[in-house]
């Protein structure tokens, strides 16, 4: 259902340039000062800088992992939140079917509206799962220029929209004035189910079935709701940050020295690569410290999982895949099931 996303070197440099650019630049500014102008004290040790690189990869590596944990775990509740659905509207439909051949057309009607409240509720939890917080990264489009295209739906239309075509205008209406529209839909779903079983519509067990079900996607609901509100702890995040900024600055002055050293023995045997030789420590330095603040960001980009990111739960895909899932379940006329979104650059959202 989705396509693999994957990162090619090629988008890891474009995402990444500002970074290498300024890391050029810094090595080559600390290799003038130490070649050109003869400023030989402005260097350290390299053991004391290899320790801190280790202590870096240590606290990178605990970062990374605990942001990978998060998205993990956003992915397994949203995987619940399609098993969810589908038995949920499997069991309203084929609950009308008891000791009957075919269902009338006031049961047909129902099986609809409550489908389509179901589309209405996964529409407001991924818009609420979208919502900025202040302590997420900005993906909109304006701020996203430097990067490669890709598609957030959530950005581009309103949610009032979205649920137009799924609600009634009474429920629309008091959907809107909630804060928590999934719960309010969530709730209009009992209430209906509610009034059918006192119609004698379904029987009670199989409304318990059905209560249980909203309890599910209740208790999903708030997994992922927990994992938006509560951001990853700033004081582990703000450590890596600043371990691999201290490392950075170092690094340049620890691995000059020892190429200009390199230099001198190389000069015994040719001369000219032996003059020039302190200067192979400036791709060297780009690359070790590009390695390292890669790995930071990757971390960073993975410590909030709906905020919007390439790198995040596609949401949006899946919320769409169970939409035309249990649309077809139902029956409903083809083109009244909505197209897969379009993904840019092979990135799901």
């Amino acid at each position: 259902m989705y396509t693999q996303r994957r990162f090619p070197m090629k988008s890891l440099l474009a995402w990444t340039k500002r970074e290498i650019i300024f890391f050029f630049i810094f090595s080559t500014v600390i290799t003038i000062l130490y070649e050109v102008v003869n400023i030989k004290w402005l260097q350290v040790p390299l053991a004391p800088v290899g320790l801190i690189g280790t202590a870096v990869a240590f606290m990178v590596g605990f970062q990374n992992n605990a942001a990978y944990d998060r998205i993990w775990e956003a992915r397994k509740i949203w995987g619940g939140i399609v098993n969810s659905s589908r038995s949920l509207i499997i069991n309203v439909r084929d609950s009308f079917y008891l000791h009957r051949h075919e269902a009338s057309i006031d049961e047909t009607q129902a099986v609809k509206i409550v489908t389509h409240r179901h589309v209405a509720w996964l529409t407001a939890l991924r818009y609420a799962m979208r919502t900025k917080k202040a302590w997420e990264t900005d993906y909109s489009p304006d701020q996203n220029k430097s990067m490669f295209e890709y598609n957030i739906p959530e950005f581009v239309t309103s949610l009032e929209e979205e649920l137009k075509p799924h609600l009634s205008a009474e429920e629309l209406q008091i959907v809107m004035q909630k804060d928590n529209k999934p719960n309010a839909i969530i709730s209009l779903q009992s209430k209906h189910l509610r009034a059918l079983t006192d119609e004698k519509k379904f029987w009670d067990f199989s409304f318990l079935n059905f209560q249980q079900i909203l309890q599910e996607l209740t208790a999903l609901q708030g997994k992922s709701e927990r994992i938006k509100n509560f951001p990853y702890p700033k004081q582990y995040g703000s450590i890596g940050y600043h371990f691999v900024h201290i490392f950075m600055w170092l690094l340049p002055m620890a691995i000059i020295p020892a190429f200009a050293s390199m230099g001198i023995k190389v000069a015994g045997t040719n001369p000219f690569i032996g003059s020039y030789f302190v200067w192979l420590n400036i791709p060297f330095t780009v690359i070790v410290i590009w390695v390292f603040n890669t790995m930071l960001r990757v971390g960073l980009a993975g410590e909030n999982p709906f905020e919007g990111s390439p790198n995040d739960v596609p949401i949006s895909n899946i919320s769409r895949g169970i939409t035309r899932d249990i649309l077809q379940l139902i029956d409903e006329e083809p083109g009244s099931i909505p197209e897969p979104f379009k993904n840019i650059n092979h990135i799901d959202m």
